[in-house]
């Protein structure tokens, strides 16, 4: 890993799943690794050029740059975001209209392989970091092309999702060619953070360099807003019949294809803009910032990884979900099946945005000192849970319905379990994030469920995860205890 791919985590937040689909389509933090060089310079960012030319000639009188001065920046990065929450909202949708049209959960879960890119993006990531064009910009060579694949590859796609959905035929839908669709569609997105992460380093000054993260947290969030909790919105027919129209009308307002088709052309324009307008830095980094290649690259990476305290902290937090995983997984998927229109649950997002921004400003007073870990492992037993609760609201679920749909003290009781659910979520999540930042039917027969596999899945992993909290807990938080050296990665000459 090279270190403008280390440097990033003191900076960058992630926005965790949602209610609907909580797989966390993010890799999550990075590792805690970093060069262990004491001449190492950090690189500055496209508005310190000139700060930098007034140091070397002795003129010290010039004033930091301010937001305003680089306004342009912060607004072409939030942009950028919020590009790349479109195809993580889209592809959040994707299983709630699956589980509409009577899906098997094997189809499910062979779906949600789609989310693996962005989990697995670091095996690409020192690639996008060494090989790029320089007359061009680092990091443009790879987000002009990427982008451009990804708007061809929308307006392809929209030609062809109703057929892979079945809409047009009365087919059921083809989950195999859907995941591998969207597999190279989420590969893509992966690929462009990649890239726009490591410009929103170096596209702002030092001054300004934290605005990145706020550019992330608030673009990729309404991106995904708009590909999921939007698109379902305006998809469904009884939403639209519902609120938005006079007369009924068998569909809604927008399809699939006509929002990929939109948002095709929006990425073709917007990047052909940026590739055009927006120069980028293309001064070599200061010192040994700038790796030697790609073998020097993927050697950084791996030699982070072997070492002893950066694996059993990547362990830890693999095996970590487990026993959340039917709660964050398949809530929302059962609560579909059970008659909930999945437009309502999409909505129930929209009232959790000010609670998603307001906790992590919380939580972070009380991970900001030296045992961050701490609130992860207090808040662990509480949302496994809350795993349970979510259980019992899906067995309750059927025993509320009437003709007219759901009660409204039901849609209370459901966004009160999903706001307890977030609270545990983002103590979790903040807590890791401050961690890495002080480190650095065929034959005519039916099928007769005698015991809903989803509330056997809930109980043994919500089991499996008290042990993890119980056996592994305390390791855990033991690496909080761990030195500086630790985390350091020495390079070999």
């Amino acid at each position: 890993m090279s270190p403008t791919i280390s440097h990033k985590d003191n900076s960058r937040q992630r926005r965790p799943g949602t209610f609907n689909h909580s797989l966390d389509m993010k890799s999550g933090p990075l590792l805690p690794g970093g060069w262990d060089d004491s001449h190492q310079e950090l690189v500055g960012g496209e508005g310190d050029k000139e700060a930098l030319r007034d140091t070397a000639t002795g003129d010290f009188s010039k004033a930091p740059r301010s937001c305003r001065a680089e306004l342009s920046s912060i607004l072409l990065l939030l942009f950028l975001y919020v590009l790349q929450g479109i195809p993580l909202g889209l592809a959040g949708s994707i299983p709630l209209i699956l589980q509409s049209k009577n899906v098997s959960y094997t189809d499910q879960a062979f779906f949600s392989l789609v989310f693996w890119p962005f989990s697995l993006k670091l095996l690409w990531a020192p690639l996008v970091d060494a090989v790029y064009f320089r007359n061009f910009g680092r990091r443009k060579s790879w987000l002009v092309p990427t982008q451009y694949i990804l708007g061809l590859f929308m307006i392809y796609l929209s030609t062809q999702v109703d057929r892979l959905l079945g809409n047009t035929d009365g087919r059921t839908p083809d989950v195999i060619a859907l995941t591998v669709t969207f597999f190279l569609f989420e590969f893509l997105a992966a690929t462009q953070d990649i890239a726009v992460d490591g410009w929103a380093l170096t596209m702002l000054s030092r001054e300004n360099v934290g605005y990145a993260s706020t550019c992330n947290s608030v673009g990729q969030t309404a991106g995904y807003f708009l590909g999921n909790v939007l698109f379902l919105a305006l998809e469904s027919a009884d939403f639209c019949n519902k609120y938005l129209r006079f007369q009924p009308q068998p569909r809604g307002i927008v399809t699939l294809s006509d929002f990929l088709f939109f948002w095709g052309a929006v990425f073709l324009i917007t990047t052909t803009l940026v590739a055009l307008l927006k120069k980028e830095n293309k001064e070599v980094s200061v010192g040994k910032e700038e790796t030697q290649g790609i073998t020097d690259t993927y050697k950084l990476l791996f030699a982070i990884i072997k070492m002893p305290a950066v694996l059993t902290f990547c362990l830890l937090i693999l095996t970590a979900k487990i026993g959340f995983s039917a709660a964050d997984a398949v809530t929302g998927l059962k609560l579909v099946e059970e008659g909930v229109p999945k437009e309502h649950l999409a909505l129930l997002a929209v009232p959790m945005v000010p609670l998603q921004i307001i906790l992590p400003l919380i939580i972070s007073k009380y991970t900001a000192g030296p045992q961050p870990l701490n609130i992860f492992y207090k808040a662990m037993p509480y949302r496994l849970l809350l795993g349970l609760e979510y259980a019992l609201l899906v067995w309750w679920t059927p025993k509320v319905e009437h003709q007219g749909g759901f009660p409204i003290y039901y849609y209370i009781i459901v966004l009160l379990s999903y706001a307890l659910h977030q609270v545990t979520l983002y103590s979790m999540y903040v807590s890791i994030m401050a961690f890495n930042a002080k480190l650095c039917k065929k034959l005519g027969g039916s099928c007769v469920t005698a015991l809903d596999g989803y509330y056997v899945e809930s109980i043994i992993c919500v089991f499996i995860g008290f042990g993890w909290w119980f056996f592994l807990g305390p390791k855990l938080k033991k690496l909080q205890d761990e030195g500086p050296s630790s985390w350091k990665c020495k390079r070999s000459n």
